[in-house]
């Protein structure tokens, strides 16, 4: 015996409203996993590596990287997705720092728009620097997913993290602000996708 139409469509419907519904609580557990394992400071401020690297898009993550350097924590201090076109001498006078102090230790990198090109494109330097080790200064929320890249990209390299904690970015109750909950939630599925591809290509080689 046939059921009417509108209880075949609603059976329909409910078949798949429940996958995902389900899909959707994992991906909220997953995302208040995620929250909570971001750092909260930087665990290892004093160990020196071979290079500082900073990844540009974000408040306050050069002028820390231009402080470790002065520190001597490094040798030399590599800036990633730089615009095209922008020299050093520009970068400062608009951070407000001297190029003469930091001219000979600084290299900036123009190729990256995205962390997985961060992470190729400072490969390449590292390796044509001969370094063995360097300090990723990048927000905290944004350093799961940059650790990932880096770590796929340079497992030769020891990545040693260096997060920053933007202002604007309300790590503490974060459900509570909505421009923090949507910044998380969007860097969350980011990590996600960058997880699933990373999964993907290390399984096939």
């Amino acid at each position: 015996m046939f059921q009417p139409r509108h209880r075949r469509r609603r059976h329909l419907a409910l078949r798949i409203a429940t996958p995902a519904m389900l899909l959707f609580l994992i991906w909220l557990v997953g995302l208040f996993w995620f929250a909570a394992e971001l750092p909260h400071r930087v665990s290892d401020p004093d160990r020196a590596t071979d290079a500082i690297v900073v990844l540009t898009g974000g408040s306050g993550r050069l002028t820390q990287g231009l402080e470790l350097l002065s520190q001597g924590r490094a040798q030399k201090l590599f800036v990633s997705g730089v615009y095209r076109g922008v020299d050093i001498t520009e970068l400062f006078r608009v951070r407000r720092e001297s190029p003469d102090e930091f001219q000979c230790c600084v290299a900036l990198g123009h190729e990256a728009d995205d962390t997985r090109g961060n992470a190729v494109e400072t490969a390449a330097w590292m390796r044509e620097q001969g370094f063995a080790s360097l300090r990723l200064v990048t927000a905290n929320y944004h350093m799961p997913r940059s650790l990932m890249e880096f770590r796929h990209a340079l497992p030769e390299i020891e990545v040693v993290p260096h997060p920053v904690f933007p202002p604007g970015f309300k790590l503490s109750d974060w459900w509570r602000w909505p421009g923090s909950a949507a910044l998380l939630a969007t860097e969350y599925s980011k990590y996600l996708v960058a997880w699933l591809r990373t999964a993907v290509s290390g399984a096939g080689q």
